[in-house]
């Protein structure tokens, strides 16, 4: 008679009510799938409501993101994933964390993009006034690059309600900051949540996103980017791929084999520009046009800097010191960004070929596509979406 496979049992202690939980789950379901069979015990409402399942579950293995009950779970001496937290103490553990330094640069570098002079970040406050290290990291990012461009910086932190406070207040005290700031003015809010309060304060103190306010949020939740009006930009991170890779690690530690990574980076893929931060806030009239002509048309290969000229009603030579000195950089830079970010989106977004990407990108040869493409980001096409794509490589 055979011997019964013994099926790894894991814990899954992860919520499903933003993307980012959806995301992480089904990035651990698809590794399972392809490496298993796991059993799963998963539980979105915290550890209390699988409390009295667990003697007879007897996990091997953890992934959980309900921080506020990691020493119970450590009393069960398994192998843990944790998601967003540092505990160095912890023997055992992988830790899971979104590269906050490159989210907070990519949302100043897309605000600046639209020409914004002022900037402000919205951060949030845990329990007891505690302010999280991501939203901590993602605010020194954006800083430092808005800072870099020789911007100011506005900052909501120092205005922070009690962290017990109603929505209500929240959003008052949101409002009178918002009031405040210099216009128009771009603002990273800390994830999408924090966006949505901003917009939803924009709308009662009656100022116009994106004309007097452009908001950018984080991780791409489109339940959350959706309710607002207009639509939030946000920007992607691959919860799924790191979801794979958690789950890689956590196999490694049931076998007793040192895992692969001991920190897991969710990577940080692209922007999603949606209407909130649609503006051009250039001052300068030529340089609006150029910008708006971009916006809508520059991600055609065909289109080229004679045509932004064009649409712009100048000369060359008059419409690249324009940009020089509203922009800091030249009229084929701005076009290459747009493209770049464009050819990312489908790359991660799309299972379209790289051929047919190329293709609807206006690009006629697949090799100057993807050489093009790596001049802007670094990796080929293929490399890109290996590294930040849906799909398990």
């Amino acid at each position: 008679m055979e011997k019964m496979q013994k099926i790894p049992k894991v814990l899954l202690l992860i919520e499903s009510s933003r993307a980012s939980g959806r995301a992480l789950l089904l990035g651990i379901a698809e590794y399972a799938r392809h490496h298993g069979p796991w059993s799963f015990l998963w539980e979105p409402g915290g550890l209390e409501k699988v409390s009295g399942r667990l003697k007879e579950f007897k996990p091997d293995g953890a992934i959980l993101r309900d921080t506020e009950n990691l020493d119970e779970v450590m009393k069960l001496k398994v192998p843990l994933i944790i998601i967003g937290h540092k505990r160095p103490e912890i023997p055992n553990f992988v830790n899971v964390v979104t590269d906050s330094e490159k989210i907070g640069k990519m949302a100043a570098e897309h605000l600046l993009e639209c020409g914004f002079k002022n900037f402000g970040y919205c951060g949030i406050l845990m329990g007891q006034g505690y302010e999280p290290p991501w939203s901590i990291l993602r605010r020194q990012a954006f800083f430092a690059k808005v800072k870099e461009a020789g911007h100011r910086c506005y900052d909501f932190f120092d205005q922070f309600p009690h962290p017990h406070s109603s929505r209500t207040a929240a959003i008052n005290a949101l409002c009178k900051w918002l009031k405040k700031l210099p216009k128009p003015v771009g603002i990273m809010a800390c994830n999408d949540d924090r966006a949505q309060q901003v917009a939803e304060a924009c709308k009662l103190c009656g100022i116009a996103v994106p004309d007097e306010v452009g908001i950018i949020g984080v991780d791409n939740d489109e339940v959350v980017c959706g309710l607002t009006d207009p639509p939030l930009s946000s920007v992607a991170v691959n919860f799924f791929r790191a979801g794979a890779e958690a789950a890689a690690a956590l196999q490694a530690l049931m076998q007793r084999l040192t895992p692969p990574n001991t920190r897991i980076i969710a990577p940080t893929t692209h922007i999603v520009v949606r209407r909130s931060t649609d503006f051009v806030a250039a001052s300068d009239q030529f340089v609006a046009k150029a910008l708006r002509f971009i916006r809508d048309t520059g991600w055609n290969a065909k289109i080229s800097v004679s045509d932004v000229v064009q649409a712009a009603g100048t000369s060359r030579r008059n419409l690249e010191k324009r940009f020089r000195t509203e922009l800091g950089h030249s009229i084929l830079a701005e076009l290459k960004y747009v493209r770049g970010e464009k050819i990312a989106n489908m790359l991660v977004e799309t299972n379209l070929s790289i051929a047919k990407i190329a293709e609807c990108l206006g690009f006629e040869d697949v090799q100057h596509f993807a050489r093009y493409f790596k001049s802007i980001k670094g990796l080929t096409p293929l490399a890109y979406r290996k590294k930040f794509g849906k799909a398990l490589s």
